[in-house]
């Protein structure tokens, strides 16, 4: 096969990967690493290197759009910035050190992990309305009523709290953040995996948001966005400067994932995801026993 038959069959692939990716929410990478490791049989730390050149692609275009629109709390994503990166470049540091089978490793397991968690996802209507932390939105701290008052404190210090406006509830949303060093903590292990695995990690990020710090799901969901892009571009220098980042490879894979992503985003309004979560689920679970194995053998 010659460079340019792979770049074209690279560039297909990605464009399923990144469509995939975008209509369930995991985004590419968990695509990608299998693909260019079980397909290709492209060493691993390559792959984990490519795919974090195409989150780093597609989680800045959502996010740019996202800001545009007001929802992505800026504040609070240069704040938990701090330690996503740095747990990024730790888990492309780790990358470095661990051996291949346990990286393959480490990777099945978080693909079965993810497939279980997608089968017992449901959509719930439930809005963070009647969280005690939204409920306290417009509460004084030192009141002493607000039953995360106490957790707030360094929030009012850095001014997070917010509001965003819901376009379903024709209204604006005021909300609080709570818990801040928890999230931040949270985040430093999501920006570890990211590194580590060439991963979003979004699937860790907006429930430390989410469920630890009481943003809102679609804040959760914005601000994830663009802590992603910041992630996958503090461990990309690490992989580019030990050689793991093949220009030949990234550039048909990162173009794929972005035309991919774009289409996904177009497709999702229009399609059931029910049925293909449960189609996407087996085949996740399949590439995972292979990664498993690959990790054993």
């Amino acid at each position: 096969m010659t460079i340019a038959e792979l770049s074209l069959v690279l560039f297909v692939i990605s464009i399923g990967a990144g469509a995939l990716g975008s209509l369930l929410g995991l985004g590419g990478g968990f695509i990608l690493v299998p693909v260019l490791t079980l397909a290709f049989h492209l060493d691993i730390r390559l792959a984990i290197g490519t795919s974090i050149v195409a989150v780093a692609a597609t989680s800045s275009a959502g996010a740019a759009r996202n800001v545009g629109e007001s929802i992505t709390n800026l504040r609070v994503a240069t704040f938990l910035a701090l330690a996503t990166t740095v747990g990024a470049v730790t888990g492309a540091l780790l990358a470095g050190v661990f051996d291949d089978r346990l990286l393959f490793g480490l990777f099945g397991a978080i693909l079965l992990v993810s497939g279980v968690q997608m089968l017992r996802k449901r959509s719930s209507a439930a809005t963070h309305e009647s969280s005690p932390a939204t409920q306290a939105a417009t509460a004084p701290a030192s009141s002493g009523q607000s039953p995360v008052a106490g957790a707030r404190h360094l929030a009012d210090r850095l001014s997070l709290h917010s509001a965003y406006y819901d376009e379903a509830q024709a209204r604006e949303v005021p909300y609080i953040v709570t818990h801040t060093g928890l999230g931040l903590g949270l985040m430093y292990v999501a920006g570890t995996v990211s590194g580590l695995l060439g991963i979003g990690s979004g699937a860790l990020k907006v429930p430390a948001m989410d469920l630890a710090m009481h943003i809102p799901m679609k804040v959760s969901t914005a601000t994830s966005n663009l802590l992603i892009g910041l992630t996958a571009a503090a461990s990309a220098v690490v992989y580019f400067a030990r050689g793991d980042i093949d220009p030949l490879i990234v550039g048909p894979v990162a173009i794929g994932v972005l035309v991919g992503a774009w289409q996904g985003s177009k497709l999702l309004v229009r399609m059931r995801s029910d049925r293909l979560r449960v189609v996407f689920v087996i085949a996740l679970c399949l590439v995972a026993t292979q990664m498993l194995w690959k990790a054993i053998a």
